[in-house]
Order: C-alpha cells, then structure tokens, then sequence
C-alpha cells in the first residue's frame, strides 16, 4: 500500500469516527425531552398574621364635677327644714328641744340628699377607643407540582404557577420562572 492511501484511510477512519460520535451526540439531544407534562398543582399556602389597630367612638359616662364637696347646701336646706318642722311640735322647752332636733336631723338628711344626687349627677362623653387586633389572611408561596418526565411521575415546588407543561434543561425540571428577555 502506498502512503498517500494509508493517510486517506486514517483520515476517512478518524473522520467516521468524529461524524459517529456526533450523530450519537446529536442523537441524545434530539431524545432528551425539552419539556416534563404537568400532572396536577396544588397551591402551597402560609398564614399570614398582621396586627391592625381597630378604633370605635363609644359614649363614656363620667362623674360631673362637684361643686359643693362638703355639701354644706344640702346640710343648709334640710337643717332649716327640720327646724321649722320641730318647731310646729310641742311647746315651751319641748318645742325648743324639738327644733333643735329637727335641725339636725334635717341638716343630716340634706346633707344625705345632696350626696345622693351629687353620685347620679354625671356627665356622658365620646371617646375613641382603640385596641389592637391580629387579622389572619393566607399566603400562596409555592406550587407543589406532579410531573412525568420519561414515563416516571414526580413532585416538585416551584415559585410559579405553571402551565399545562414544565421546561427541562439537562434532563431536570426547572423549579424558577425564566427570566425575561433583556432583565
């Protein structure tokens, strides 16, 4: 054999072997699935707990101020009261007696009424009121996603709804949204 062929059948060997090992490589990527069919999704949800202050008007009932702290009007009134009550009874020193007692049994009595009334006496207002309270809401934060991808079912969480289908890049599901052109 003479040079020149041995040289044009190592080159025509090496370039079947290159061409083959293309082909196969070539082969796999066509047989490598681009994308996994989506079974079923189901929301993964988180609650959410957020304190907000709630406020109402509400009708507050307060002591009105007093005016005659010793209730020396009441005390006044019913001692004079008393004393012309006592007087119409008896006579001479029992008449006498008599007033005096009605003095004091009315200042006490006056004085008695005055507190009573001074306790009722009250004064409603309008105030807001405000309290805290925890508002509950729930959250989606993921998808847990059953898949086939060569004929063997899976789950997967991703960050995003997907669609009727999941893309796969080297043989693995992508669990991200892909990013926008140009982002």
């Amino acid at each position: 054999m003479d040079k020149s062929m041995v040289k044009g059948l190592v080159v025509g060997g090496l370039s079947a072997v290159l061409l083959g090992a293309g082909a196969v490589s070539g082969y796999k990527t066509m047989a490598t699935p681009r994308n996994a069919d989506v079974i079923a999704v189901k929301e993964v949800k988180e609650t959410v707990v957020t304190p907000k202050e709630r406020c109402e008007e509400v009708a507050v009932r307060h002591q009105a101020p007093v005016q005659d702290e010793h209730r020396v009007a009441g005390s006044l009134i019913g001692g004079i009261a008393g004393g012309l009550i006592g007087n119409q009874v008896g006579g001479g020193n029992g008449k006498k007696l008599a007033t005096v007692a009605g003095v004091a049994a009315g200042g006490y009595a006056g004085n008695q009424v005055q507190k009573n009334m001074q306790e009722r006496d009250a004064v409603v207002r309008t105030e807001r009121r405000c309290h805290t309270v925890n508002e509950k809401s729930q959250k989606v934060v993921g998808y847990d996603v059953t898949y086939r991808l060569a004929g063997k079912e899976d789950v997967v969480r991703t960050s995003f709804r997907p669609g009727a289908t999941l893309p796969v890049k080297n043989g693995h599901v992508v669990t991200a949204p892909e990013a926008a052109p140009g982002s």
